[in-house]
């Protein structure tokens, strides 16, 4: 390494002692201090004219105090005539905050990118960035680094039966990273989604809203929604030729059969004579106003060839296999319940709208037409969203990332209920939950419940690469029943106080090495693709 000096910020000296072990040198000798009125001082006590410098500056608990150290820093060997410049920080300072959440904020990952350049920084290298798009923040090379070879390395020689293992995402966010992982492993990967809704007020609603568009009294006002159900391949059996009873010609509803045909067989089968309308009742029980007739005879086969009906029991039998490895679950205070458990108040008061319950049990209610023709907007899970920051223009899927410090604050709020799902099956199953940081343990103990008290998984490690650990969550996690490991690098300082509190689950992973090479590969101009390759 001659030629190169590394220097050494106030937020992890003990990283920088383990890359300078490595590299097999001594870092530079810089005084660190602070004024009075708190402001930082810095001054560069070794000769660094024309060499390469190399500044390992990672967060920490005054993150901003950090970021101004090494503005400093970088500022101070720019007026030293370095020959380059290099800004080495595992954890990168406001990464969450890298797009714009709601109407007036700011990007500020963006922002301190933008001090680096001016500072007059040569290079960036980090660790595992919230979302790789940052790089584009940036008028310099950057080297984003993964930790994942460590982690799937710890998990080869740590979990015994790890080949039977699934990597579990917590949130749909961070089904990237899981799915890598789950490649790299060659194992199976599921993900934990949570929502405010509840399933037994939603189903109903989205299963009959567009018969429930038509009315009782047969009139509707065609919509492209309604030309959509109405498919041209459908058959409508006439009432008159299924029975001669009249009340139960008044009683029954139309059911459609799926067969090969036209709209001009259509015709041909009287649906358009006499008829106010396509559907003049909904199919729904508590729609039809006397179900005294029997049903049964109007269930009969209209399939003329054999071959659609293995077609539609293969289907049957394809859609079963799947719903098995889809599981759902109560949240209350981002623990699993019982079903029996009583919902909390906002709950019930935020599912006791017009949109969670048969418009036939309050018939005199006058519902907007608007509201009726875009009844998939309203009763989809982005909608409760609409209105906020998290919103997305068009009625797409909203960012998960984006939206995990408002996933925090419900599963936290005690007058709220949440519904959980998991898509994946883990019984009997060791389970990996996989993110890039661990802030907040609302999230993480909701997914570890999740698969083990409703997905039967026999442990649950809790992996990420950065260790943040704000407030009481290393406590809360090591307190877990479910939690068997927490498993984390030290890119993040993580203060000897905090692992005191989960001594025996948590496990924490060396980057020094992975950081020295990339150090000795950038100042002798090798490759660092082999930084990102898995080996045995």
């Amino acid at each position: 390494m001659r030629g190169a000096i590394v220097f050494s910020g106030s937020s992890h000296p003990a990283l920088v002692d383990s890359i300078c072990d490595r590299l097999g040198t001594r870092r530079g000798q810089a005084a660190l201090s602070k004024f009075a009125n708190g402001e930082t001082s810095v001054q560069i006590q070794t000769s660094i004219r024309d060499k390469d410098v190399f500044i390992v500056q990672s967060g920490s608990e005054k993150i901003n105090d950090s970021v101004m150290e090494l503005l400093i820093m970088i500022s101070a060997c720019k007026g030293g005539s370095s020959k380059s410049i290099t800004a080495v920080m595992p954890y990168f300072p406001y990464s969450r905050q890298s797009k714009k959440k709601q109407h007036r904020g700011a990007i500020t990952a963006r922002m301190v990118a933008n001090l680096l350049h001016i500072a007059g920084v040569n290079h960036v290298i980090t660790i595992d960035l919230h979302a790789s798009q940052m790089q584009g923040f940036f008028k310099c090379p950057v080297d984003n680094l993964v930790a994942e070879p460590l982690l799937a390395r710890w998990i080869r020689s740590n979990v015994p039966n790890w080949k039977e293992a699934v990597v579990v995402s917590k949130n749909p966010g961070g089904t990237k990273r899981v799915t890598s992982l789950a490649d790299a492993l060659k194992l199976s990967f599921g993900i934990v989604t949570t929502d405010r809704r509840r399933t037994a007020t939603s189903v109903h609603w989205n299963e009959s809203a567009i018969f429930e568009q038509l009315r009782l009294d047969g009139a509707y006002e065609p919509t492209a929604l309604i030309d959509e159900a109405m498919d041209v391949e459908a058959v409508v059996t006439p009432i008159g030729s299924l029975s001669n009873n009249p009340r139960a010609e008044t009683s029954k509803p139309k059911l459609r059969n799926r067969a090969p045909s036209n709209p001009l067989q259509r015709r041909a089968n009287g649906v358009n004579d006499g008829l106010g309308s396509p559907l003049s009742k909904s199919v729904r029980a508590t729609s039809i106003t006397e179900p005294e007739a029997s049903l049964d005879p109007i269930r009969q086969d209209s399939t003329p060839s054999s071959d659609i009906d293995e077609e539609e029991e293969s289907a049957d039998e394809y859609t079963d296999e799947r719903a098995r490895n889809v599981i759902h679950g109560r949240l209350v205070q981002g623990h699993i319940v019982d079903d029996s458990h009583p919902s909390p108040a906002m709950s019930a008061a935020s599912h006791s709208t017009w949109r969670n319950r048969p418009p036939s049990e309050g018939e005199n209610d006058d519902i907007p037409n608007g509201m009726m023709s875009s009844f998939m907007s309203t009763a989809s899970s982005v909608n409760r969203n609409r209105g906020t920051e998290h919103s997305h223009a068009l009625g797409g899927t909203i960012d998960a990332a984006a939206s995990s410090e408002d996933e925090e604050e419900d599963l936290k709020n005690p007058e709220l209920e949440t519904m959980v799902t998991l898509v994946g099956n883990v019984k009997d199953r060791p389970v990996f939950i996989v993110d890039d940081m661990i802030d907040k343990s609302a999230s993480w103990i909701a997914a570890a419940e999740t698969v083990v008290k409703r997905g039967g998984a026999t442990k649950v490690y809790c992996m990420a690469t950065h260790g943040l650990f704000g407030g009481d969550c290393l406590e809360e996690l090591y307190n877990c029943e479910c939690i068997d490991a927490i498993v984390v690098t030290n890119a993040f300082p993580i203060p000897e106080y905090k692992q005191a509190q989960a001594l025996g689950k948590l496990i924490i992973l060396p980057v020094g090495n992975l950081l020295a090479e990339a150090i000795r590969r950038n100042h002798h101009g090798e490759s660092i693709s082999q930084l990102f390759m898995h080996y045995d």
